[in-house]
């Protein structure tokens, strides 16, 4: 397969309201109905909001990052961009096809890498990938040579007449951005593409993430590890409760925490006027304070303004049970924005 031509990603507006409850909250009784006794008022409506009012935009040939937690809406996002969900309100297109009203053409210049590997376990690896073909139309002569080099760029040849049965958990995810790319997609969709793998499946990973993008491939891909969005993403965009937060290159959210540093000290008690003192220390920018009890202090240095926060809180008769450190990173930005961990 050559290098093809770009195409961007577009939406608007993107707003999901789920009003059905999860199967299994359904109780059988089939998720979306009200059941209520004769006489009394319907159960108040349930209603889930998983995107509200999201934007954005992806250049042709970017790999663009979506970051944040689980439950932010990232998946959301990726199955509307892909046709698989329909938007309460708000628009996609992928190039100039609007995604809900043009789903064929659509779903022919994506392909889509889910969270977890949804794989034929009962077929081998070259199975799958030629059915994948079939089902796109991919002339048989053709989809037996793509599979073919795929298998080798994705390192499965040795695997590849095997069921994938007994398959590691790097090899299925491999296999599964190999299947997705099997129709020539011209926009790649990436769901945590890295969970759960050892460190160096994951670095195989990205380098195959990144050959793909220089043969002109647009990328999508949403992840909760701050290293990954960092080393493969251009731009990333950090959402929560369907929302985007921040948005630039890594360097560039990274440069606009105040600060830079952040000292996370978790204390048995935080006074206002400690933390007023905190706040007069050089250096420091500005401190947070968070549910859970800790208390952040944004500032342009780490280790070196601990002698001063032990002598206030010393003098202010305040234990310190627990200090963290942390350079500045997309995690820091994400506290910033927040208050509270990525992986709250």
């Amino acid at each position: 397969m050559g290098e093809t031509v770009a195409i961007g990603i577009r939406a608007e507006g993107l707003r999901k309201v789920y009003t059905s409850p999860p199967p299994a909250a359904a109780a059988g009784r089939g998720a979306g109905f009200s059941f209520f006794a004769r006489g009394k008022r319907p159960k108040q409506k349930l209603e889930i909001v998983a995107l509200d009012d999201l934007s954005l935009e992806v250049a042709p040939g970017e790999i663009f990052g979506l970051l944040g937690p689980n439950g932010a809406g990232k998946s959301t996002t990726v199955g509307v961009l892909t046709t698989r969900i329909r938007p309460t309100a708000g628009r996609a297109w992928i190039g100039e096809h609007d995604v809900w009203r043009e789903r064929v053409p659509v779903k022919r210049l994506v392909g889509v890498v889910p969270q977890r590997p949804n794989l034929d376990l009962a077929l081998t690896a070259r199975e799958i990938l030629v059915f994948h073909g079939a089902y796109f139309g991919v002339p048989a002569a053709e989809r037996v040579r793509r599979a073919q080099e795929l298998l080798e760029r994705f390192q499965l040849t040795d695997r590849a007449d095997r069921l994938v049965l007994g398959f590691s958990g790097g090899m299925l995810q491999r296999l599964s951005i190999a299947r997705a790319l099997m129709h020539d997609p011209r926009v790649l969709f990436l769901d945590e593409p890295s969970a759960g793998l050892d460190p160096q499946t994951r670095l195989l990973l990205w380098d195959l993430i990144r050959a793909d993008n220089r043969r002109g491939t647009t990328i999508l891909l949403t992840t909760h590890n701050m290293e990954e969005a960092d080393e493969l993403c251009s731009r990333v965009s950090i959402v929560d409760h369907g929302r985007m937060i921040a948005l630039g290159t890594p360097e560039e959210l990274k440069r606009s925490i105040p600060g830079g540093y952040v000292v996370r000290l978790h204390l048995a008690a935080a006074p206002p006027a400690l933390l007023s003192r905190f706040e007069r220390l050089p250096g420091v920018t500005g401190v947070r304070t968070s549910g859970d009890g800790a208390v952040d202090l944004y500032a342009d240095r780490g280790g070196a303004l601990l002698p001063e926060v032990a002598r206030l809180s010393n003098e202010a008769a305040v234990e310190i049970r627990d200090v963290k450190i942390s350079e500045p990173s997309l995690e820091n930005l994400f506290l910033h924005h927040t208050g509270r961990s990525l992986r709250d």
